[in-house]
């Protein structure tokens, strides 16, 4: 039995890998920090990874350009919002890209906090000072060193797979 040639990242079409990707379900987060102005910055993810546990460090992907991943890259903090089944609308409020996301929603600056903390759509907050990044495609892997967490709601946490979000089903 022969085996075919694996193909080169660059011979797959866009639409076989996204298509691939959309099957296999994920937690959603907005990923916060703040500017140099203080205004908060925010961006939703579903790459979001857990590394290590000693030193507890996470990761997340994002889009290279965002103004989120400058914010995250000048101050070299940031938070982890994983939301909650009833959330949805956040998750896509922060997909969106509306310049006035934060005044939609309640959130709170928590003293030494890593970004603004989404304590109403989120079930647990992690807060995380950058530990080094990698550039990948298009896209930023930041790797960040957990500080600090906070466990707010009982909710089901929110998944996304399909292209359909969905909550976690209760136990």
């Amino acid at each position: 039995m022969t085996q075919s040639p694996v193909q080169s990242p660059t011979d797959l079409p866009v639409a076989d890998f996204r298509s691939l990707m959309a099957r296999f379900p994920t937690g959603v987060a907005v990923v916060t920090t703040t500017g140099d102005d203080g205004s908060p910055r925010g961006m939703t993810v579903s790459s979001v990874c857990s590394v290590t546990l000693s030193p507890p460090t996470l990761l997340v992907c994002l889009r290279g350009g965002s103004p989120t991943l400058d914010a995250i890259l000048d101050r070299s903090a940031f938070t982890v919002n994983f939301l909650h089944g009833r959330a949805q609308t956040v998750a896509e409020l922060f997909a969106s890209g509306a310049p006035d996301r934060f005044d939609l929603i309640p959130w709170e600056m928590p003293p030494e906090a890593g970004g603004p903390h989404l304590h109403e759509d989120a079930h647990s907050m992690a807060d995380c000072r950058v530990s080094r990044t990698e550039l990948v495609g298009d896209h930023v892997v930041v790797f960040g060193e957990v500080l600090a967490v906070a466990e707010r709601h009982e909710h089901a946490p929110l998944v996304y797979g399909l292209r359909q979000y969905h909550s976690w089903p209760s136990r």
